[in-house]
């Protein structure tokens, strides 16, 4: 892609224009590698707000910039854009668009502003706060959105007025549009602002305006209106009139690129703090914000990450689109950084950086409407400088251009943190066959383990059943009549966890001191990327989960759920819940059909019921019910409440309870398909290179510099 700009009409920001200056969280059908086209793209496009309803939504009012260099800004695209206007290195300045919005509060006080500003924060009407001189005072305005529609914002007016209650006084919110009159046009900034003055002096609204000018060059306006009906518009051109019977005003183009002036206060509502905020508007503009082939930028709404490359602001749905251009190989620098550790050993580095910049390229530029990618798990992660590291720049660069090709076609590159021991084959994630991908082992996915505390599962004296981490505890040396060993623990107020890790958000299950005793039903790993356990989950859990994922009845309540079918990996590929199928649009879905597992390589176990293999191989269920038979060492005695301890022929012992709940334990992180990241590491670890790691993962492909 060629990078000529055409830089014109260059204008320097001054006080006369008013106060200073992608492990993957969700899956896709896929595209046949056949279907691809095989581009040659040097650069990418990366969105970071966007609202494309259930495809992807983020989104934010206004973007604040604070650049590390000069940056340059105007209507156009990174390959060919007007220069309107210049923000110097360490300024900030902030952009919006020109949609729907609520007018929700005037007022020269500025605490009285910003504590309704603050009230809207907490709220889904988020506030722009904006400071304006009229008459020699400043006046604060507060406005919400943006609004998809007009329709959007009237609904939202009562919400906003009851969120700011008193605060109102006598005033009501009311929506506001991209509707104006233009009340002059003029060569200078002195001129445009000389007359928004005086109309402010009238105690009326008006706008400084950057527009087009000849030769490139942005001439002055000044707007008024701010309308979202031509009632509206009508209204406040009366205003006007009547207070300023000479002045002209004739109606804008709502097709021709402009910028509205305004100062944003937003940003820090103890004191104000004047930032320059552009307002794009124009049918179809895109404001190219231009930082320099080494420039970086800080992005403050996306957690003031720092980013390289250029920005693309407009509009689509009705909200702000804000997109990262910057180079392909730069853009990799940021996502192997923030998909794996920069401390892995090289050639699993590259081989994330040959894998990752085949995804990039095989999307398509206009996948998400705007761009190719966006910065999250819905494609790759990315987030900017941050993750970059020296490791990881080396790798990217050593395999600079390489990318993976099947049948002369780049392909997609999938691939999940862990598969678990064995990669998925595409029937257990789509239900359907792709070439390249197939069920292959990934031992050395164990490594993510090792860094990993071991924990007990124990039963305790109540009743209740958990784990403890293996060194929190000490053996006691006793033993039960079957040979199951009892513990202690070390310290006061040891949690007792529903699963084997720590979850902040999780209440223990009981708590014990030293010298408390609880039995040893099993010893495990710490749930993480290759090994987990989550649950159990109750019936009711369960039956929430399941809505809007599977087709067809789903049951009242849940009696039994079991894995009926597998794939060649092991993974589930059909469920049954009550006897009946659980009708998935693909497999890879019952991952957050059952409550956001991490993977489908799993397991179910029933707490509320125990197999038995009798004679001639047959097999029995049985319960922990109140009158249950139970043959013990003492003889056949009945269940009278409480839990049983099952243990099978070669000592393995477990909890049967009368909760009826389902315990998942599984292997792996995310689909399986393609490269798993921890099995590249390891395989890193035992000598192979990147060239060796790939092809183990990926099936039928070449190894390509572009």
């Amino acid at each position: 892609m060629k990078f000529n700009r055409r830089l014109t009409g260059l204008m320097k920001w001054s006080k006369g224009l008013g106060a200073g200056i992608l492990m993957f969280g969700a899956l896709c059908v896929p595209v046949s590698a056949d279907d691809s086209v095989d581009p040659v793209q040097d650069r990418i496009r990366v969105a970071m707000f966007l609202d494309l309803g259930s495809t992807y939504k983020s989104t934010t009012p206004s973007v604040t910039l604070l650049p590390a260099t000069e940056v340059s800004a105007g209507p156009g695209t990174a390959d060919s854009y007007t220069n309107w206007i210049q923000s110097s290195a360490g300024k900030q300045v902030k952009f919006s668009v020109n949609g729907f919005r609520i007018k929700a509060l005037q007022t020269s006080d500025f605490s009285t502003a910003a504590s309704a500003a603050k009230k809207l924060q907490a709220t889904a009407n988020k506030p722009l706060l904006f400071s304006e001189d009229a008459g020699g005072k400043t006046v604060y305005q507060l406005y919400t959105g943006m609004y998809a529609t007009a329709d959007d914002a009237n609904k939202a007016i009562s919400s906003v007025s009851s969120t700011l209650g008193s605060l109102l006084g006598s005033q009501k919110p009311e929506v506001r549009g991209k509707l104006y009159l233009s009340a002059g046009n003029f060569s200078s900034a002195y001129d445009a602002q000389s007359l928004r003055e005086q109309i402010h002096a009238q105690g009326l609204d008006a706008w400084e305006v950057l527009t087009p000018g000849a030769g490139g060059k942005p001439a002055y306006s000044v707007w008024i209106g701010e309308a979202s009906t031509e009632a509206q518009l009508a209204a406040a051109k009366a205003a006007v009139s009547a207070k300023l019977p000479n002045l002209q005003l004739s109606p804008v183009d709502a097709v021709s690129p402009a910028l509205i002036i305004q100062s944003d206060v937003t940003s820090d509502l103890s004191t104000p703090v004047n930032i320059p905020l552009y307002i794009v508007t124009g049918t179809g503009t895109k404001l190219w914000v231009d930082a320099g082939p080494s420039g970086i930028t800080q992005v403050k709404e996306r957690s003031s990450r720092k980013y390289r490359g250029g920005f693309e602001i407009s509009m689509v749905n009705g909200q702000l689109a804000f997109v990262n251009e910057l180079p392909m190989e730069q853009y990799l620098y940021s996502v192997v950084g923030g998909e794996v550790s920069a401390s892995w050993p090289l050639e699993s580095l590259k081989a994330q950086a040959v894998a990752a910049r085949s995804y990039a390229l095989f999307q398509s530029p206009t996948k998400f409407t705007v761009a190719g990618v966006v910065d999250t798990t819905l494609s790759q992660v990315y987030s900017g400088v941050g993750t970059e590291a020296d490791s990881i720049i080396q790798a990217v660069d050593s395999t600079a251009g390489e990318v993976l090709k099947s049948g002369g076609k780049v392909i997609e590159g999938l691939f999940s943190a862990n598969s678990g021991g064995m990669t998925a084959d595409p029937s257990e994630v789509w239900g359907n066959p792709a070439p390249v991908y197939a069920a292959v082992p990934s031992t050395e996915d164990q490594v993510a383990s090792a860094s990993l505390k071991k924990w007990y599962h124990v039963l305790l004296s109540s009743g209740k059943s958990g784990y403890v981490r293996e060194d929190n505890t000490k053996l006691t040396g006793a033993s039960t009549a079957a040979g199951l060993k009892y513990l202690t623990v070390t310290a006061n107020n040891t949690n007792v966890r529903p699963q084997p890790l720590v979850q902040s958000g999780a209440d223990p299950v009981a708590q014990m001191d030293p010298g408390d005793q609880a039995v040893v039903l099993e010893q495990v790993d710490e749930s993480g990327s290759y090994a987990w356990i989550r649950g159990p989950f109750s019936s009711s859990q369960l039956v929430t989960s399941m809505k809007g994922k599977v087709s067809g009845t789903i049951p009242a309540s849940v009696t039994s759920l079991e894995v009926t079918k597998r794939g060649p990996s092991g993974r589930a590929t059909e469920v049954k819940a009550n006897g009946q199928v659980l009708k998935v649009k693909y497999p890879d879905l019952f991952r957050s059909t059952f409550g956001s597992l991490p993977s489908t390589l799993f397991d179910i176990v029933e707490t509320g019921r125990y197999t038995v293999q009798g004679a001639g191989g047959q097999t029995g269920k049985g319960t922990a019910a109140p009158g249950t038979t139970v043959l013990s060492a003492s003889g056949k005695t009945s269940l009278s409440g409480g839990g049983l301890v099952v243990m099978s022929g070669d000592g393995q012992a477990r909890v049967v309870d009368q909760s009826n709940a389902f315990l998942f334990i599984g292997q792996g992180n995310g689909h399986g398909l393609g490269m798993s990241q921890w099995g590249a590491k390891g395989m890193a670890d035992a000598g192979y290179d990147y060239q060796s790691i790939l092809q183990h993962y990926y099936q039928n492909v070449t190894i390509t510099k572009d």
